[in-house]
């Protein structure tokens, strides 16, 4: 046990510890950007909304591409410190702007730095995990990143109102140096490799995936199509709350509740299976939409509540079941290229999701949402069956 810290090898809890600091800084910034671009550099509403779609866009598109190289290269630290590098100097640079096209530039260098870092780092993360705890390490990585977006937005809104005078150049400095931190944390972070020797083939072709994987991927990306993004979801709450004065505590019921159950999802991965977990999570994930249908608003805060559950039930676990069941020379490759095709789902799902829900109102875009995730169940459930 003297290996371990707070249960887990000591990489696992460095890598998390680097995710708790920069989703601290990231979110501490980013919780207040639309606020700053609105106010203080006069943004159009639509550019907002152009700015994270093409930011999300990129994002994915680079996983795939940052998986290949670091298989390639059989290398996982290097690009994910040159990825939280690249994302945390963008953030300093943000003192300087005056303009929403600076904003823009700095934000899709700021994405091609998570784009680089994510997929080597899971790699890392599946590489430094006892093999009897992989989903326990992943939770808890998951947990740490989501206890450093609790606490950015809240210490970020105390400075800014109460210590700041609402000067958001000098939020972002705060941001930067806990950024920083993280950057520095991978000083007692160990690099891992896989006993193979470097493949050739650095293009990314999905012939690489066996049948029952692209089954899997298949699933996955049907299923994030029906799994619309958080912040879309989460204006469900309107009925409690027309002013969504108090939207960023629905956030924090759900982020606080995705912390809870993390571990103890982990923990049960590991002893009954990826897929027993990753049904359960598909299941309740179409439950929570079933209870946002109904316009009473104990049942939609309990949907809050059974979303976060299925999102813990399936984040960090979808990433142990693909890395157990493809070639360890495409460890980060397979990881990345689930990644994106989860963005990009989300991305795509979320924008219909969100015109038909101005168009026709909710109830039509939860239950395609319903549709959607229910087909990609049996999908997955077929995957599952294969060589099972």
């Amino acid at each position: 046990m003297k290996n371990k810290i707070l249960g887990v090898n000591k990489n696992v809890f460095f890598l998390s510890l680097v995710s708790l600091f920069n989703d601290f800084s990231s979110e501490m910034i980013y919780s207040v950007m639309p606020a700053f671009l609105v106010k203080s550099l006069n943004a159009p509403l639509w550019f907002v909304g152009f700015l994270e779609g093409t930011a999300d866009a990129l994002v994915n598109i680079f996983k795939i591409f940052s998986g290949r190289l670091s298989d390639y290269y059989n290398k996982r630290k290097i690009f994910a410190v040159l990825g939280y590098t690249i994302s945390n100097l963008t953030r300093f640079m943000l003192y300087f702007v005056n303009s929403i096209w600076q904003v823009f530039t700095l934000r899709i260098i700021d994405r091609v730095g998570k784009g680089l870092r994510d997929a080597p780092r899971d790699a890392l993360l599946y590489l430094s995990s006892d093999k009897e705890e992989l989903n326990k390490s992943f939770n808890f990585h998951r947990a740490f990143d989501t206890i450093g977006a609790i606490l950015g937005p809240l210490l970020g809104f105390f400075l800014l109102n109460y210590f700041l005078n609402l000067n958001y150049k000098s939020l972002f400095l705060f941001g930067t140096l806990i950024g920083f931190l993280a950057i520095l944390t991978f000083i007692f972070v160990e690099d891992k490799k896989e006993p193979h020797n470097k493949n050739k083939k650095f293009i990314f072709d999905f012939k690489i995936f066996s049948s029952k994987i692209k089954l899997y991927l298949l699933s996955f990306f049907i299923f994030s199509l029906g799994y619309f993004p958080l912040a879309l979801v989460l204006l469900r709450t309107q009925t409690i709350d027309p002013s969504l004065k108090f939207f960023p505590l629905f956030y924090f019921i759900f982020n606080l509740s995705f912390v809870i159950f993390a571990f103890f999802l982990g923990k049960t991965a590991d002893k009954l299976g990826e897929d027993k977990v990753l049904i359960i999570g598909f299941l309740t994930a179409i439950s929570s939409y079933f209870l946002f249908l109904i316009n009473i608003n104990l049942l939609v805060i309990l949907g809050i509540i059974v979303l976060a559950f299925s999102l813990a039930s399936i984040d960090g676990i979808k990433m142990v079941y693909i890395g157990k069941n493809v070639s360890s020379e495409y460890l980060a490759t397979s990881q990345g290229t689930l990644n994106a095709l989860f963005g990009i789902g989300q991305l795509l799902g979320g924008s219909l999701a969100g015109y038909i829900w101005t168009k026709f109102g909710f109830t039509y875009s939860f239950t395609i949402g319903i549709i959607l995730m229910s087909i990609s169940l049996l999908i997955l459930l077929k995957s599952l069956k294969i060589n099972a």
